[in-house]
Order: C-alpha cells, then structure tokens, then sequence
C-alpha cells in the first residue's frame, strides 16, 4: 500500500505552539510496543492548522495558570497505526505488558478497544497530552500515565482520579471545539479534539525533520 507525503494543511505544533514541551513517544521505544513505530522518522508534532490554532489557545491559558502542554501524540501516520495492528496479532511479543497493560491480556487489547485499526488521530486534529506544573517542576497527576492500556485510563475510574475531568477549568478554546476529553479507553491523559474534526483527505505524510 501506498501512503502519500503530501503534508499540506499541516504544521509543526513545536512552531505554532512553542511554549509546548514535546516528548513524541513514539518516536522512542519507551511505548506499549517498545519499538520505534513505523511513520515516526523524527520526534516531531504535526497538527491541522485549525488544530494547532486551538492547541496555542489551550497553551496560553495553561500558561497563565502556571502550566506548559506537553505533548505526547497529536497527528499519526496511518503506517504507525498499522504497526499497531500488527503487533496485536503477534502473541508472543508481551516485552511492554509488566508496564504497559499488567492486568490485561494481550489478546483483549483490540477487542477493548485500546487498539483500531483507524485513529482519530489520522486526521490531524487530536492530540495526547498532560499538563507540567512549572512551580512544582512536574508533571500534574492525571491519574494515569501515558500509553497505559487497563481501566487506569477510563475516564469514570472509580479510584484515585485526576483533579478535574472537565480540563482543569481551562476555558474551551472557541469556535466550537471542546478543551479536553479523557481517553476512555484508550491511553492515559488527556486529548484536545475538534468537535468537528477535519475531513480525512489531507494526505498521510510520514513524521520527518
């Protein structure tokens, strides 16, 4: 199969929101998989413009509450989520599970959903991130961590949760899109999405320098 480079209506989040911190994950090995996925040549962020221009309203708020985004995830190439796949078909490869998903079997993952075959993330306008308290010099407790694959990350949690689930009180960043939604069942933290997300049809470009 082949995947186009066309990266066109997309931009750098380490540009258009620079008071982000970035640690792309996936990028590294430090990940569920513990490999570098397939489509991350470089740990850079990309996001739609119109994305990335509601991602720089979250962040100077955050700012002015004494806060930085850090940014885990924002835009993945289909190839990556193809990987994904393929490592959920492949028993035998649990290295990550003491971890990354401890009280689930590796062969529930897709069926519960931790695993698709298509992300929202594909379109261009999510992104997986936390908040780092810059007086305290970490990052703030969200319950989880992220990439945990179990209940740890569901959204109605019965135990130990997040100081808030509405996105701290961080006002939403306007025209229609809402702030922050935990990743039920999916990966710890928090996303920033468009209530309206942007057509599938911007290209699949590979995450470069």
């Amino acid at each position: 199969m082949k995947y186009s480079s066309d990266a066109s209506g997309f931009v750098s989040l380490g540009e258009a929101v620079p008071d982000a911190l970035l640690e792309i994950r996936y990028y590294s090995t430090f990940n569920f998989i513990g490999d570098r996925i397939e489509g991350y040549e470089a740990p850079v962020a990309l996001m739609t413009r119109e994305g990335a221009a509601a991602l720089k309203k979250v962040s100077d708020a955050a700012i002015a509450r004494g806060y930085r985004l850090k940014i885990y995830d924002a835009y993945r190439p289909q190839p990556a989520v193809d990987h994904f796949v393929r490592w959920a078909a492949d028993p035998d490869d649990t290295r990550m599970k003491a971890f990354f998903y401890p009280d689930l079997e590796k062969d529930r993952l897709f069926p519960e959903g931790y695993i698709a075959a298509h992300s929202g993330h594909s379109r261009g306008s999510t992104v997986d991130l936390t908040l780092f308290d810059t007086r305290a010099q970490r990052e703030a407790d969200m319950g989880g961590y992220f990439d945990y694959l179990g209940a740890l990350s569901h959204f109605d949690y019965p135990g130990p949760a997040p100081q808030s689930h509405d996105g701290g009180g961080f006002p939403p960043p306007g025209g229609g899109m809402v702030a922050f939604h935990s990743g039920s069942g999916a990966l710890s933290g928090y996303l920033l999405y468009l209530s309206r997300p942007i057509p599938a049809d911007r290209g699949n470009p590979h995450l470069k320098g």
